[in-house]
């Protein structure tokens, strides 16, 4: 006979404890993916909704903003509102052409002013620069007077100088022969 035995073997308590937990991960692996599609498919569901609301709401307020401001400016265009509106602008329009003509007079009055300035300070310069002229013409005229003679003396000392020096150049040289 065999020393097997026909029953089953009994696993132990940690083979136990180890299938049990091997059990309870796979099912809660399952129930999360199972959790986060269905969060998933609710959170495209919600998001559908609230555009679809948001642009209800939107038209509902664009057409009311749009009533409310047609309202509003037909009653302005049919009250003495808009006459004093109109009076208004007609007063601002007229200052401001006072405004611009006073501007233009001053800018006249300013550009007169400066053209006359220009005119006063060229003709000082002009003036100076002829007075400055006139005195270098007669420096330079001072100048040719008092050198013209000093020249021709040394223009007249040298040419008795260059007759002599010949004539002793000269001997110098039959001296060196």
């Amino acid at each position: 006979m065999s020393n097997e035995s026909t029953k089953p073997e009994e696993k132990g308590f940690f083979e136990k404890v180890k299938d049990t937990i091997e059990g309870l991960w796979d099912g809660t692996k399952e129930k999360a993916e199972e959790i986060a599609v269905a969060a998933e498919e609710k959170y495209d569901e919600l998001k559908q909704n609230v555009t679809a609301k948001k642009t209800t709401a939107k038209r509902k307020t664009s057409t009311a903003t749009h009533k409310a401001a047609s309202a509003i400016s037909h009653k302005v265009a049919s009250t003495p509102a808009r006459k004093a509106a109109t009076k208004t602008t007609h007063k601002a329009e007229s200052k401001i052409a006072e405004a611009a003509g006073n501007i233009k007079i001053a800018a006249k009055a300013v550009k007169a002013k400066a053209e006359a300035k220009a005119k006063d300070i060229t003709g000082k310069a002009k003036k100076e620069a002829a007075e400055i002229k006139e005195k270098a013409n007669k420096t330079v005229k001072t100048i040719e007077a008092k050198s013209t003679p000093t020249v021709k003396k040394t223009t007249t000392s040298a040419k008795p100088a260059a007759k002599k020096a010949p004539a002793s150049a000269g001997k110098k040289t039959a001296a060196a022969h």
